[in-house]
């Protein structure tokens, strides 16, 4: 890589508590950042091209279907700039850090890392410094402008790159916005969401535990999203506020007993979120001061679990071992 390119990195995401439900505007969940890390290279050049270690070839601004993501985001920015894509002053960018292994996606949000990569890439090279609250807004409205159909709470919290409660907007509302005004105009609107960066006061470890069981977000998504019921959703919204106070408090009773309750509302919801391995791995939490369940969309990835002391740590690692679980990741909160 030549050393007067512009580095820049974004890492991944996972839901500890309130995913399907965030799905509706003004429910909120709570997201982690993960800190593992795609990173882009973007440097001045004779003209536009795009280079990803998913394809490895280069692409330019000609409708090219595994570069459309990237190349939206180009045609995003330049609206942004008062541009159109061509008019960009060029560069090269070099996007690298596969969020899988061996073929198999690890599910901590790649197309939402892309996105917000390839806006702080751009943003460098041209010379601003943008908000996360901004970058932000410019992937979601990329997002939706494709027909993305997640609550972009992924984006957020990649977008932060913290421990976030993020509160839903309405994305209908926001679309016709998109569909009948400028960027700059949506962009200036209220769209009516909330990102709190959540300050743990209790010392604890949080796990990652990867299946290598790939699930397809939007196809979960548009399989379980006819069971969202009013209930669900005010019993996971009650939840997700009193895990964010109990983990603000430092209170492990009720950091424990609330993942245990948005747990078996996923339960309820729909038997495809928790397939054999992720039954495993929240069951390996059993008898121990940890408390374990799936993220994001399930049907598989990855879960998550929170836990209080070191031996209990080390038994579900190994339990998640025996059981084909990989430890993807592990910090201490």
């Amino acid at each position: 890589m030549i050393d007067d390119a512009i580095q820049v990195q974004t890492g991944g995401k996972l839901y500890i508590a309130g995913e399907y439900a965030v799905l509706t505007p003004k429910q909120s969940a709570i997201i982690k950042n993960i800190p593992i890390y795609m990173t882009a290279h973007i440097k001045p050049a004779s003209q536009i091209s795009i280079w990803s270690d998913m394809f490895n070839y280069r692409a330019g601004l000609a409708a090219d279907a595994n570069y459309s993501l990237i190349q939206e985001t180009i045609a995003v920015w330049a609206a942004f700039l008062g541009k159109n894509a061509a008019e960009l002053r060029p560069f090269s960018l070099d996007i690298s850090g596969k969020m899988e292994r061996d073929g198999l996606k690890f599910g901590i949000g790649s197309s939402g890392s892309v996105t917000v990569l390839t806006l702080k890439a751009l943003a460098l090279f041209y010379g601003l410094q943008l908000s996360a609250d901004t970058l932000f807004k410019l992937a979601s409205y990329t997002l939706i402008k494709r027909g993305d159909n997640g609550s972009m709470g992924d984006l957020a919290c990649i977008a932060y790159d913290d421990l976030i409660c993020f509160t839903a907007f309405d994305r209908s509302r926001v679309r016709s916005w998109i569909e009948q005004e400028d960027l700059q105009t949506v962009l200036e609107k209220d769209w009516g969401y909330a990102v709190e960066v959540i300050k743990p006061s209790l010392s604890c470890h949080f796990l990652v535990g990867w299946t290598k069981q790939p699930s397809i977000s939007r196809d979960m998504i548009n399989l379980v999203k006819s069971a969202i019921n009013p209930r669900f959703l005010s019993q996971t919204q009650a939840a997700v506020l009193r895990l964010k106070s109990g983990l603000e408090t430092g209170q492990k009773a009720v950091i424990k007993e609330e993942i245990e309750k948005v747990s078996d509302l996923l339960v309820s919801l729909s038997p495809a979120i928790y397939n054999d391995k992720l039954q495993d791995l929240k069951a390996a939490s059993q008898g121990l001061d940890a408390v374990a369940k799936s993220s994001g969309s399930g049907g598989g990835d990855c879960g998550i679990a929170l836990s209080f002391d070191e031996k209990a740590s080390q038994t579900l690692i190994e339990r998640w071992q025996a059981k084909g679980i990989e430890l993807l990741y592990q910090e201490k909160l």
